[in-house]
């Protein structure tokens, strides 16, 4: 978007419509995936519908609108769900820990595909909030590059975090879902 003529503010309002219509799915998802109560998925889609208009008054487009975007959601999630852990005291767990809790995990029942998304987005929610950003942007589609301009991270160090947290978690599916042979 040109910066030229156009007042600040519709130019914060241009660029924020265009987010929102271009990205709004994936929003929506993050929160989901983020927060499961949905009274504090309504706070947090505020949060991160605020934060987003509030950022485009400073967007300078040394980025893409996505990387801009996501940056500014999964910064607001993350804070967010920080902030809640830290009011009721809910246990989040290192991958380490994660992988112990895996290798424990054996229901009777088959499991049908909603329940496995469930349990895919249970399992990210239980890891810490830099290790839940990976794994949502990933499952976004992202690759490990533009993953790294959102996060900082490098491009490496993404591939190897977000290999290591599939894997543990496809173990965590998988001794989940009972054997129909």
């Amino acid at each position: 978007m040109a910066t030229g003529s156009v007042p600040p503010q519709t130019r914060q309002r241009a660029l924020y419509d265009e987010a929102v219509g271009e990205f709004g799915n994936a929003l929506s998802r993050l929160i989901r995936s983020y927060e499961r109560d949905a009274d504090k998925r309504d706070d947090l889609r505020q949060e991160i519908h605020f934060a987003l208009w509030r950022s485009f008054a400073r967007f300078d487009e040394r980025c893409s609108l996505r990387t801009w975007t996501y940056r500014v959601a999964h910064n607001v999630a993350a804070t967010f769900v920080q902030r809640y852990l830290r009011s009721r005291a809910a246990h989040v767990v290192s991958l380490d820990e994660l992988e112990a809790i895996s290798s424990d995990a054996a229901p009777d029942e088959a499991v049908d595909r909603t329940m496995m998304l469930e349990r895919l987005h249970d399992s990210i929610r239980r890891l810490q909030p830099p290790d839940q950003q990976l794994m949502l942007l990933y499952l976004e589609g992202l690759d490990a590059r533009s993953i790294g301009e959102i996060t900082g991270l490098t491009a490496s160090n993404v591939a190897t975090r977000v290999h290591r947290i599939k894997k543990i978690v496809a173990r965590m599916i998988h001794a989940e879902v009972p054997d129909d042979r």
